[in-house]
């Protein structure tokens, strides 16, 4: 299943703008603060699917019967670009567990790349709800790998992939990887050049939030 939240218009498509615009880009803390409000609407869009129980409150005059979330959810990431995305999630699931994989394109001097990881940190997956955020999915083989390492920590009961911007290519890889998945997806590009950048995209997102950085 494929979720296009600006397919729906809302403030997300303000937030799109300016993560996407170059008058705004400069500004590095207001990008990663952009990321974060888009994590925080994605998580509250991927609330709605989670299994839910009732629970009785006890306020000061009186009980409350109230629907709380009775999944167990995990939060996993790319490092590093994905982690201000992630820490917008954290917001909303404040109780949910947490992921880290550095899944990154290691560049050959003939201009080719392949996907290295060389850190994973994770907690038992088992009947968990695994959401894994990452603000681009380009040709969706770092976000394939990561999911696949990430399995070796247990069979998660649903599967989430939430990115910001992606390719129709790396959808439809992620997708044909995946195929029970659920993708969330802020926005779709048609456009991936032959170097693997998204166009229109919006450039590089981890160096938006941190700073460049340099080469292999």
């Amino acid at each position: 299943m494929i979720r296009i939240l600006s397919d729906t218009p809302s403030l997300l498509g303000n937030y799109l703008a300016e993560i996407r615009g170059v008058a705004t880009q400069n500004d590095a803390m207001r990008f990663r603060r952009n990321m974060e409000r888009i994590g925080q609407i994605m998580a509250f869009e991927i609330s709605k699917t989670l299994s839910y129980e009732n629970r009785e409150v006890e306020t000061p005059l009186g009980t409350a019967n109230l629907k709380v979330p009775s999944d167990k959810v995990v939060l996993a990431t790319i490092l590093r670009a994905g982690l201000p995305l992630h820490q917008g999630m954290l917001d909303m699931f404040d109780g949910a567990g947490n992921a880290f994989v550095s899944a990154y394109r290691k560049h050959h001097k003939d201009g080719t790349f392949e996907i290295a990881v060389e850190y994973i940190s994770c907690p038992e997956l088992d009947e968990k709800v695994l959401v894994i955020a990452d603000p681009m999915l380009a040709t969706g083989a770092s976000m394939v790998l990561a999911v696949r390492e990430l399995m070796r920590y247990g069979q998660p009961r649903q599967l989430h992939i939430a990115s910001v911007i992606a390719s129709q290519q790396g959808v439809d890889y992620v997708r044909r990887a995946f195929p029970n998945a659920t993708l969330w997806l802020g926005d779709v590009d048609e456009e991936l050049t032959a170097k693997s950048y998204i166009v229109p995209g919006l450039g590089d997102a981890g160096d938006l939030s941190f700073g460049p950085k340099l080469q292999d």
